[in-house]
């Protein structure tokens, strides 16, 4: 069961998904994205995606393992705890 997504500003209307799971966290690096998107263990808004340059726009729901990131806007605050 994955957790409630948390929310992750993006500055411009669209974001890469390498670049996102970066700037979630998710990953450590964009190098680390690159074999877990290939494996499958990506999913976006529920679908298990492969494409690592797949662009993501405000609303879309990440998820990686048990966490979850939604791509919002700056003006949105996020939940992130730091």
């Amino acid at each position: 069961m994955s957790s409630e997504p948390f929310d992750v500003a993006i500055k411009d209307e669209s974001i890469r998904l390498g670049q996102f799971l970066k700037l979630a966290n998710l990953v450590e690096s964009g190098a680390e994205a690159k074999p877990v998107i290939a494996a499958g263990e990506v999913s976006v808004n529920g679908e298990v995606e492969t494409r690592r340059g797949r662009q993501l726009v405000k609303g879309d729901v990440v998820t990686l393992g048990p966490q979850a990131a939604r791509v919002s806007d700056e003006s949105t605050s996020d939940d992130l705890p730091w």
